[in-house]
């Protein structure tokens, strides 16, 4: 996002932390309506351009969003999307893009609640390695010819009882509605998300054999103090991989030996 829109995200997603912070609130429920509205304005092309335009003033735009969702919605859901229209978007997309958002943090912000984040983000990325290892899973899950209720039901058949509801979740509305982006990508995004609610940056680390627990902990804690950022680790193994060991953080990729990267780390904090 650019400009206004970068603007108008911040201060939505301020306006979620402040709704979320109040544990009376249903972040569930809340994370429901939100994909409800998502799906709502990504069909409906007109009506997301009226409430995005900036000829109109924005508590008009604000008042027709309030009569649109009226009992239809919680009243949480509807004020956040009232103050959302009343901001400045670049485009019309982004203020789906930035419901959508908000839809997956309050889902991630009710698997926080009860302690279950750190599973709900290793599911996440352990997902994405099963995608990516399966030709033929892959094309199920993104078949265009395919209705999003199959879609759906074969993720029931993966996921059901074997990972966190939250997971579920996140997993069936980014596969029956894509939105254009990519299975992989989406699941990416989700990653990142999971680790922003606690601060964190995402590091995949991919080593030839297991990494021991002294091991993940010197890692993790070397990565956090190079980064500045609390670090949470996605282990892989992979016996090809080149050096021993590869860490990704974002677009950094690290390649080397464990033992000669942490040293390097404690050089480069020490200069």
């Amino acid at each position: 996002m650019n400009g206004a829109s970068r603007e108008a995200l911040a201060a939505a997603r301020e306006r979620l932390d402040a709704l979320t912070d109040n544990t009376s609130v249903d972040a569930a429920k809340l994370a429901d309506e939100l994909a409800a509205v998502t799906a709502l304005l990504d069909r409906e092309v007109s009506l997301r351009r009226v409430l995005t335009d900036p000829a109109q003033a924005g508590e008009a735009k604000a008042e027709l969003a309030q009569r649109l969702l009226g009992g239809q919605v919680g009243g949480e859901t509807a004020d956040l999307l009232a103050g959302m229209v009343r901001s400045r978007w670049s485009q019309s997309r982004d203020l789906v893009d930035a419901l959508e958002e908000l839809a997956n943090t309050a889902d991630l912000t009710a698997a926080q609640r009860t302690g279950k984040l750190d599973d709900v983000e290793d599911e996440l990325f352990r997902f994405g390695r099963i995608v990516s290892s399966s030709t033929e899973l892959r094309a199920a899950l993104t078949n265009r010819a395919a209705t999003a209720s199959a879609k759906g039901e074969l993720l029931r058949s993966l996921l059901g009882g074997r990972a966190k509801a939250t997971t579920e979740r996140l997993v069936t509305r980014l596969v029956t509605a894509p939105r254009g982006r990519s299975l992989e990508s989406g699941l990416e995004s989700l990653s990142k998300l999971a680790a922003e609610r606690r601060d964190r940056m995402v590091a995949i680390v991919t080593s030839a054999v297991p990494l021991s627990d002294p091991q993940r902990q010197r890692l993790g804690a070397a990565l956090a103090k190079l980064y500045g950022r609390q670090m949470h680790l996605n282990l892989d193994v992979d016996p090809e991989v080149v050096g021993g060991i590869r860490v990704q953080v974002g677009d950094e990729v690290i390649n080397g030996s464990l033992a000669d990267r942490i040293e390097d780390a404690g050089r480069r904090l020490a200069s």
